[in-house]
């Protein structure tokens, strides 16, 4: 791993921080920054590792057998590893979900809420929920409807579901503030202390609407490479 990618990482890290506080102090919303989770999927390890020896510890994997192939190598070396599943979650891989992540973000159906809870309970681990809200109500698209969102946290809860916020991705094309707006508007309402949203694209926006934790991949690492 080359001096320079470190380096690069560092400075990209570094912006990120102070293109938040430029947008806090521009909108006269000052409040503490947002946990910073750096989206490490289709990464190259190289990237990772530079990152890792920056000195960043948050991370957020789409894919549970990309993360569990990418990070059962490197958590040994790295065992304060915080690890945030942000993508989306087949009931059949929650064991090896909750055995590999600290966090999980992207609960969205009871199905799932069930298969969390007996997995935690069996392996003694328990982790973390936000709640995906499908804020754009878009087919295609992982997450709870906001009408439905009621009885979801309520059986959550009822499972014993450690559910500490709500998370979102607005629709492609959509001025993000109408959905960041409306997650912060449902956390209130439930009494949810958390917000998952903002990306590369939107980060310093999303934390002056009350983000605390902004998933951010390409304006760490760079663009990736799917070929």
């Amino acid at each position: 791993m080359s001096s320079s990618l470190q380096s690069q990482i560092e400075e990209n890290i570094a912006q990120i921080h102070q293109d938040i506080a430029a947008m806090q102090k521009h909108t006269d919303l000052p409040g503490p920054q947002p946990r910073l989770i750096a989206v490490s999927k289709v990464q190259p390890k190289e990237r990772i590792i530079a990152s890792l020896e920056a000195g960043h510890r948050v991370f957020g994997e789409n894919k549970v057998q990309e993360a569990s192939e990418r990070w059962s190598a490197l958590k040994p070396d790295y065992p304060e590893v915080e690890l945030h599943l942000i993508g989306g979650l087949q009931t059949n891989k929650a064991n090896k979900a909750v055995a590999l992540f600290d966090v999980i973000q992207t609960l969205d159906r009871i199905k799932l809420a069930k298969a969390l809870a007996t997995e935690m309970e069996k392996q003694n681990r328990q982790l973390p929920v936000f709640i995906q809200v499908n804020t754009g109500e878009e087919d295609q698209k992982g997450g709870c409807l906001p009408s439905d969102l009621t009885e979801l946290v309520k059986a959550a809860k009822d499972l014993g579901l450690n559910v500490i916020g709500l998370m979102c991705i607005p629709p492609a094309g959509d001025d993000p503030t109408l959905h960041f707006a409306l997650l912060n508007k449902l956390a209130k309402r439930y009494g949810l202390e958390r917000l998952s949203m903002g990306m590369s694209s939107d980060f310093a926006l999303a934390a002056t609407m009350g983000a605390t934790d902004i998933r951010v991949g390409t304006a760490i690492f760079g663009e990736r490479d799917y070929s």
